[in-house]
């Protein structure tokens, strides 16, 4: 719980240095995957990530997910997390992973300042018989435009 307040205040830190220098509102998502598929096997990562930041506020989010296939067995891992800070406002950060041999977990996060003023990442990753699938939409918002958004999406297929 430390570690948490730790790293929020650090960042509510360093989101009132950029709300001071005029930073504007900001979107960016990244998304990434690779498979392996041989005789022996397969294997295979997917992940996605993104941030969002606007007049005080920032919000994260990413995930990953893989998978390892043999003749006889098969495992499968999924993490995802994110974060959300705001100088004067409302932060929401929930993540989680669900499932047993199908995995499926998302993190969404956002932070709200009064005035209109907001940024949100969401992040859905997906573990399901050979077909890894992330994506991620990250969106921030300042009054008198509109909002900037950014998506991307990753996918591997095994083949099972």
């Amino acid at each position: 719980m430390s570690s948490r307040f730790v790293i929020a205040s650090a960042t509510a830190a360093l989101l009132v240095g950029s709300a001071a220098a005029g930073f504007a509102q900001s979107a960016s998502t990244v998304g990434t995957g690779a498979g392996s598929v041989g005789a022996s096997g397969s294997s295979g990562v997917v992940g996605t990530g993104g941030s969002a930041a606007a007049g005080g506020t920032s919000a994260s989010s990413l995930g990953l997910g893989a998978q390892s296939t043999t003749p006889t067995t098969s495992s499968s891992s999924l993490g995802t997390g994110g974060s959300a800070a705001a100088v004067d406002g409302h932060v929401m950060s929930h993540s989680g992973v669900h499932g047993n041999r199908n995995l499926s977990g998302q993190s969404m996060d956002q932070a709200h300042q009064p005035g209109g003023v907001w940024s949100k990442s969401h992040t859905q990753t997906h573990v399901r018989h050979g077909e890894l699938t992330g994506r991620t939409k990250s969106m921030s918002h300042e009054p008198g435009g509109p909002p900037v958004k950014s998506t991307t999406g990753s996918s591997v297929n095994l083949g099972q």
